[in-house]
């Protein structure tokens, strides 16, 4: 019976002389077993560490068929009626095995073998053939290993970490480490992620950033761990919106598609909530999406050098650190040159859809055609905060962008810190309160 897991030995003596005996955890292989060639001697506990491969060994107890007798009363305390039988294990703690923690007490030496990050079933299992040992029961019931040293590969302590910036670096033949949490693959010329790396669940954080990667797989998802994704500097053209209803939700905090060639962002994309820190230079974005303001954690927002001719309504309840937007196209804002989209009067699917989503009412694919739910989910808003959905008045009115950021990268080389922000009525009356408004403000 074998058992990796993180060990520290701590002797109950040394406080005893005024020392102390707190020492450090060490990744190490457990055995339970008997010596090899030695098959009268009793059962031991070895604790094998990158340090001492050879192990060091703790007798556990004799088990029957080893100089006891069979039938005697198992369980502590064992029975007077088995002298035979020696009891090496004081007690076990059991408390935290739930966490993969547990405790084994032995009595000579007086020592405490402390076992951390184990697997729990495992755990458990190992923990049960100590007890059968140490209560002397048959060997034929034991999971018994033989005591030798353990392998480099058993010892060492999991790789989380992995960096290779060559080509020539890429393993081709060899697995990645199923523990990396940080995985940097660049400059390697790679036209697409590698599977392999998509079986690494405990990833943290990928670069991928310098390759030629054109296309994102759906199963880039199925990586719920995910905090940081770097895709700078690669040949993408889009970002799937299915990655976005993945469980990158929750887990993905920054996101670098900077130097690729995007054009538009699905509207899935603001469904990535945990978002901090959004980088999109150099592309070739003709619109952010138009719900960008439910990024609610958002805090450092980079989409300079893109064709960005205006931003979007929903713009203005970003919250922001930092927000870099210079060299783009920006318009210049004219409200008195609106993009007039009334149906007049309005069609049934118009005032039932306003009615949808101004009275909050549930729906679903289940209930209405699916192109009318994503119609719905991208309604606007007017001044007057009723929605509306293709009948409209649009302009561009001007923004400051101190508004929602701290910290503002000057927009143009004119010191320039606004820009263009579209902005929608629902109706003529609408449009004409907020026109007064403007130019009684412009005198």
């Amino acid at each position: 019976m074998r058992l990796q897991c993180e060990v520290e030995v701590l002797s109950r003596l040394l406080p005893t002389c005024g020392l102390r005996g707190r020492g450090r955890a060490a990744r190490a292989l457990l055995s339970l077993g008997r010596p090899p060639g030695a098959a009268g001697a009793g059962i031991y506990l070895m604790v094998c560490t990158a340090r001492d491969r050879g192990g060091a060994r703790y007798k556990v107890g004799t088990a029957a068929g080893a100089g006891t007798r069979r039938g005697c009363a198992p369980g502590p305390p064992l029975s007077p009626l088995c002298p035979q039988v020696q009891q090496n294990v004081e007690r076990l703690f059991t408390r935290f095995v739930e966490e993969g923690k547990a405790t084994v007490r032995l009595r000579e030496p007086a020592v405490d073998l402390c076992l951390s990050k184990a697997n729990v079933i495992n755990l458990k299992t190992f923990l049960s053939a100590v007890r059968l040992a140490h209560q002397g029961n048959d060997t034929g019931v034991l999971p018994l290993s033989p005591l030798v040293p353990a392998k480099n590969s058993d010892v060492e302590k999991p790789k989380t970490k992995m960096i290779i910036t060559s080509r020539r670096d890429y393993p081709l033949t060899k697995s990645f480490p199923f523990s990396l949490e940080h995985l940097q693959t660049s400059y390697c010329k790679l036209a697409r992620i590698d599977s392999r790396v998509l079986c690494l669940k405990k990833l943290r954080k990928l670069d991928l950033s310098h390759n030629h990667i054109k296309q994102l797989p759906a199963t880039l998802g199925d990586l719920v761990c995910l905090q940081e994704l770097d895709l700078h500097d690669n040949h993408l053209e889009a970002f799937s919106g299915a990655l976005c209803s993945s469980g990158l939700q929750k887990s993905l905090q920054l996101l670098d598609l900077s130097q690729n060639q995007i054009q538009a962002l699905p509207i899935e994309f603001c469904q990535l909530r945990g978002l901090v820190q959004l980088r999109l230079d150099d592309n070739a974005l003709l619109r952010l999406p138009c719900r960008i303001g439910q990024l609610s954690r958002l805090r450092f927002l980079s989409a300079a050098r893109n064709k960005l001719p205006f931003l979007p309504c929903d713009f203005r309840k970003l919250s922001l650190e930092n927000l870099d937007l210079f060299g783009n196209p920006f318009e210049q804002p004219n409200p008195l040159v609106p993009n007039i989209q009334l149906k007049i009067p309005l069609t049934l699917l118009e005032c039932a859809a306003r009615a949808t989503v101004n009275h909050r009412i549930p729906y679903g694919c289940h209930l209405l055609p699916s192109h009318l739910c994503k119609d719905l989910e991208v309604a606007k808003t007017c001044r007057c905060g009723s929605a509306c959905l293709s009948s409209f008045i649009q302009i561009t009115v001007t923004m400051n962008l101190h508004h929602v950021a701290h910290t503002v990268v000057l927009v143009d080389n004119m010191g320039g810190t606004e820009a263009p922000v579209l902005c929608y009525f629902c109706s003529l009356h609408c449009y004409s309160q907020f026109l007064d408004r403007h130019l009684q403000s412009n005198g």
